[in-house]
């Protein structure tokens, strides 16, 4: 039986990545999950429960040859998350706290189909050189990165001039580790 891959996620970025793995697969991003969740969530579990969140909120039920994926990424500095920026001066306040620091990134991925789940989480180590404020602001005017976490986008030009090292996946900094996706997604296939 051919399988029909349904990525419910907006993002272009998982868009790509999945397409680079060569499969067909449609987007639908109809859903019902609000996110939220407690303020005593340890926060390296929130991506997960979003992502396990956005796949139970899927606006309807799953026919019997369709496999969905859901995600969620989160930067996480000193144990804290920074999530996407409202406005400028947001975007500013967290690139000035990236600056010169080592943060994480950490996405969870959620694949189903009707007769299983499955919820993987990969975390990547990411160290930024100091920033200058003419560099921090020459990105944000011209990448406006409001949609990204951590208010920057690794594959961007803030990634070629900033980031000095990473330890675990490119991809997942990206917002979609593929290398696990292709690993799990072949045990549904």
């Amino acid at each position: 039986m051919a399988r029909k891959i349904i990525l419910a996620s907006g993002s272009p970025r998982r868009r790509e990545l999945l397409g680079g793995l060569g499969i067909e697969f449609e987007v639908d991003t109809r859903n019902n999950f609000e996110e939220r969740f407690a303020e005593d969530t340890p926060h390296r579990e929130v991506p997960a429960l979003m992502s396990e969140g956005k796949s139970a909120g899927f606006h309807r039920p799953l026919e019997e040859d369709e496999i969905l994926i859901t995600s969620d990424t989160m930067v996480l500095l000193d144990g804290l998350i920074m999530g996407k920026p409202h406005s400028r001066e947001e975007a500013v306040e967290m690139l000035n706290a990236l600056s010169g620091r080592e943060h994480e990134v950490v996405t969870a991925v959620t694949i189903r189909d009707c007769s299983r789940k499955v919820t993987f989480t990969d975390t990547t180590v990411v160290d930024f050189k100091a920033l200058s404020p003419e560099e921090i602001d020459h990105y944000i005017d011209t990448y406006k990165p409001y949609d990204k976490a951590g208010a920057y986008g690794i594959q961007e030009w803030i990634g070629y001039i900033g980031i000095t090292g990473i330890r675990g996946s490119y991809f997942n900094v990206m917002g979609f580790p593929v290398h696990r996706v292709y690993d799990e997604l072949k045990k549904f296939l």
